[in-house]
């Protein structure tokens, strides 16, 4: 129920698109409405999530937990969606929900045996597919930056541009009438450390 009227979430979106709340950057909309659980209305976040640039293709999460803010809702749900993905994998493909094991010990080893499963189908997709295993490039891009000075990131660009400079035969002069109008932009501390480095 949303204001009184009852409807299903795509009746609920055609009204708050006719309506004149705003969208945001990361959502849609983010109404309040009630369900009933066993005759009993209970209240219930909803956040309309759109696919970019699509606003006819949308995901409608919820919660009861009405104090979360929509980029709250949108990021436990972003945690929750590997687990969503293990338990489609699970029972789709490795049988995890047609087990006729009736012991605690047999459930475990079952479940085990399921994990191990689905992290060599999830290791083998990812050294196939995913961009993330490319050489170590992934994990140098991953790594912070080593701190250094100003004067020293300075020094290193005007080397950088002065090689360029020589590789496609600038004339000297204009190499010189750049650094000079580049130095004189720049605050007259930088100048000094400059001129130590």
């Amino acid at each position: 129920r949303y204001r009184g009227r009852e409807m299903d979430v795509k009746r609920l979106y055609s009204i708050l698109r006719r309506s004149k709340w705003s969208t945001k950057t990361t959502y849609l909309y983010s109404p309040i409405v009630t369900f009933e659980v066993d005759g009993q209305p209970m209240p219930m976040k909803l956040v309309y999530v759109t696919k970019r640039g699509q606003s006819d293709q949308y995901l409608v999460l919820a919660t009861t937990k009405l104090s979360l803010k929509p980029d709250e809702i949108i990021q436990m749900y972003g945690r929750r969606w590997q687990i969503e993905c293990f338990f489609k994998v699970g029972k789709q493909y490795l049988q995890f929900n047609q087990t006729q094991i009736q012991s605690y010990d047999g459930l475990c080893g079952h479940l085990a045996m399921v994990l191990m499963g689905y992290d060599i189908l999830a290791l083998a997709t990812r050294e196939n597919k995913d961009e993330r295993t490319l050489g170590e490039l992934f994990y140098d891009d991953g790594r912070p930056m080593p701190d250094i000075e100003v004067a020293e990131a300075l020094n290193w660009l005007l080397e950088t541009i002065t090689g360029l400079g020589k590789k496609f035969a600038m004339e000297a002069a204009v190499l010189d009438a750049i650094f000079d109008a580049f130095i004189k932009a720049l605050p007259s501390s930088l100048v000094k450390l400059l001129d130590k480095a």
